[in-house]
């Protein structure tokens, strides 16, 4: 490949990747052809094909990039808490938090989630790259109930309580769309996961140290 065109592929990528966000939010996934993409982005066929088998890995590069930015936001807000101890509304604000494009996003993976449910090789598709986000997830949770000297009660498992939590939001964010005015994203997650995450756990034995430096 020349010097120049490797330089500018990740602007084609990033072009492609916005022109397909936009496409697949307003047509649907299965509305959507790849032409529709290539116009959008002001590229060819040849230029897509160059980055993409399908429309379908073109949909798993947005999943790849929407979920590094929902765990950068994460991580920025464990960040801004500084170094005490966090409470439980502090774990419930940070899911209950969302920026402009996730309404974009919801339209889009919700969609595509029910195209792949019908078709079992893009189901495992998509559970991989669930597994791969939620594994993240599980970390980040740990992170922060240790953080706020909290344990999970025994009988409770991290993995099925992050899919419990990752349920909960999609599934309030649906009916935040439907009726934005009357219940704003992230108004059930601050009313009731402080009581379910406290339902969970339990206070630590040892209070979690922080990290010496220097």
């Amino acid at each position: 490949m020349p010097k120049g065109m490797t330089k500018r592929r990740p602007q084609t990528l990033a072009r492609l990747l916005d022109a397909a966000l936009e496409a697949f939010a307003a047509n649907g996934f299965g509305g959507t052809r790849i032409e529709d993409v290539c116009e959008r982005a002001g590229y060819t066929r040849g230029a897509f094909y160059s980055n993409f088998a399908s429309k379908e890995e073109l949909f798993f590069a947005l999943f790849d990039r929407h979920a590094a930015r929902v765990l950068e936001r994460f991580e920025k807000q464990a960040a801004a808490l500084g170094p005490g101890a966090v409470t439980l509304a502090d774990l419930a604000a940070g899911l209950a938090e969302f920026d402009d494009d996730e309404r974009t996003w919801y339209l889009v993976t919700t969609e595509f989630t029910l195209s792949a449910i019908r078709d079992p090789q893009a189901a495992r598709r998509l559970a991989e790259h669930d597994a791969r986000l939620r594994g993240e997830a599980m970390r980040l949770l740990a992170e922060r109930l240790a953080r706020a000297g909290l344990r999970l009660r025994p009988g409770v498992e991290l993995e099925p309580l992050v899919r419990m939590l990752i349920a909960i939001r999609e599934g309030a964010l649906a009916q935040s769309y439907v009726e934005p005015e009357a219940l704003p994203p992230g108004t059930l997650e601050r009313q009731f996961l402080p009581a379910l995450l406290g339902a969970v756990t339990e206070v630590a034995a040892e209070p979690v140290a922080e990290p010496e430096h220097g």
